[in-house]
């Protein structure tokens, strides 16, 4: 990073970057070069960290030599092809379900109590930034900035960026006509491609003074106390300790049956699957909001790819890669749900697209991720990433040849020979295995939320899975026609929604 960009400036006003209307100048040139930092500095610095490139030559390669092989013996011969299928996909998905099944054990412990800070001063604590990135999120200003202000951290020591791109009229009228607190401001990011989160947030990054950074999205609602918890977490999780996840959740689970789901989906990876990866010390996919770094850390492994369209989990294994340890903070941040079909493949779709470059960038080198990670580690990569990404293009084809077989009258009938029977065996266990124990995980993990009501819809998962595949076809394809698009999540916000576990106001005024 350019030394000019490591500076650490002190901020003086309530909007900054390049508003409209700016004319060339000093502030301008400052303006284009932090653009160009956050666009192409990992780019340039780590090209083969970065998804601007799509896939190296021998990754396509690879890919085509696969596919016509698969092509060709599906073609010549069907049932020896399909077993070699399910030799392929056996170990991975069994993994899958000893993972749940250990994150099903675990819950059977109470949680570790959160560690506690050295005691200080108020104007002791370090500099927190939070960014918050804004992209067509007027709606939400009014409930982002109430939850803003909920934050139990001293005002003297924090700093909050508002980060809305220039074309963003309506956001950044809404943000104008706004009272802002002394410790906010407005950063205003010029236009250019890709437009993406991870491009705002980078270019924000380098404006910032905190030591301390965070990530927080339009709709999120943190418990109060999230950033005291998180500052001593980190510094009692010692000089490997890199980043912490908090666990997200949903407040809006009664609007639909997808965000009951949803609901439920995120109470299992956040609440139980990474606690069990923290523990294991495998390599940590992160979410997109919540995270919280030592500055120096994020800055050290490149901060965001502005070309990766889920850039946490992509910098998740980047941390991993390094040798930085991610933990989980035990520290609530509530979230809008997509409520409609509509909305939620758009954002599945997103997220599915950028666990493939996620995936595809990492395995450009596989013997230096081996090296870097470790064989235990490389292992857990491979089952997570390339196996939940497997598992979701191949679930809808384990319905096909059943339905198949059955209309073939040999639904029941056995591959020749011991080795295909005993596959075909390994597939039927590791298919029930897979559903039983992920709706067994996520009826438990419902029920500790304290939303036993919520159980009975994780019956439902199958179906929702056959969903999540519809959307990971859907990556693919854009994987290949606009790997860079970023296809936005549309917010309404709260609107007078109790957030689960909270008093109401008539419950509060009466505790009063």
């Amino acid at each position: 990073m350019p030394s000019d960009l490591k500076a650490k400036r002190e901020t003086s006003g309530r909007v900054s970057g390049l508003p409209p209307g700016w004319q060339p100048g000093v502030e301008s040139q400052k303006s284009a070069r932090y653009l160009a930092e956050a666009v192409n500095g990992l780019r340039t610095r780590a090209p083969e960290l970065s998804a601007a490139t799509g896939l190296w030559p021998w990754q396509r390669r690879a890919l085509t030599a696969f596919l016509l092989i698969l092509v060709v013996a599906l073609l010549l011969a069907p049932d020896t092809a399909l077993i070699a299928l399910l030799a392929l996909m056996a170990f991975p998905f069994l993994c899958v379900v000893l993972l749940r099944t250990i994150a099903l054990w675990q819950l059977r412990a109470p949680e570790p109590p959160s560690p506690r800070g050295e005691p200080r001063n108020d104007d002791q604590l370090p500099i927190y930034t939070v960014l918050v990135p804004l992209y067509r999120e007027a709606g939400v200003v009014r409930e982002l900035l109430s939850s803003l202000r909920a934050l139990d951290y001293p005002t003297s020591r924090l700093e909050i960026m508002l980060i809305v791109e220039v074309i963003d009229h309506h956001t950044r009228d809404v943000l104008s006509r706004a009272e802002l607190d002394a410790h906010m401001q407005v950063i205003v990011v010029p236009d250019g491609q890709p437009r993406t989160k991870p491009r705002a947030i980078q270019y924000a990054l380098q404006l910032a003074r905190g030591d301390y950074v965070v990530v927080f999205d339009a709709e999120d609602a943190p418990e109060p106390d999230q950033l005291r918890r998180a500052l001593a977490a980190l510094e009692a999780g010692g000089p490997r300790m890199g980043c912490l996840q908090a666990q997200l959740n949903i407040y809006n689970s009664d609007a639909s049956w997808f965000t009951r789901q949803f609901t439920v989906e995120y109470t299992v990876l956040f609440d139980c699957l990474l606690p069990v990866l923290e523990r294991l010390q495998l390599p940590v996919p992160l979410g997109g909001t919540s995270n919280h770094f030592r500055r120096e850390v994020l800055e050290g492994v490149g901060g965001w790819d502005p070309y990766n369209v889920t850039e946490d989990a992509d910098l998740g294994i980047r941390l991993a890669r390094r040798g930085w340890h991610v933990g989980v903070l035990r520290s609530t941040t509530w979230e809008e749900a997509p409520p409609t079909f509509r909305v939620w493949k758009g954002q599945r779709t997103r997220w599915l697209k950028g666990w493939m470059q996620t995936y595809l960038v990492h395995m450009r080198r596989p013997v230096t991720l081996w090296r870097e990670l470790g064989a235990r580690r490389f292992v857990g990569f491979q089952v997570l990433m390339g196996g939940m990404i497997l598992s979701s293009l191949v679930h809808p084809w384990f319905y096909a040849i059943i339905a198949y077989d059955a209309w073939q009258g040999r639904l029941l009938a056995l591959p020749a020979g011991v080795f295909g029977q005993w596959l075909l065996v390994i597939g039927i266990i590791n298919l029930i295995a897979g559903y039983v124990s992920a709706i067994g995980l996520g009826t438990v993990a419902a029920a500790r939320r304290g939303r036993s009501r919520l159980a009975v819809h994780a019956l439902m998962m199958p179906l929702y899975w056959l969903a999540i595949s519809y959307a990971a076809y859907r990556a693919l394809w854009e994987l290949i026609t606009a790997p860079f698009h970023w296809e936005k999540t549309e917010h309404t916000g709260r609107s007078g929604t109790r957030l689960p576990n909270t008093p109401s106001r008539e419950e509060t005024q009466r505790l009063a």
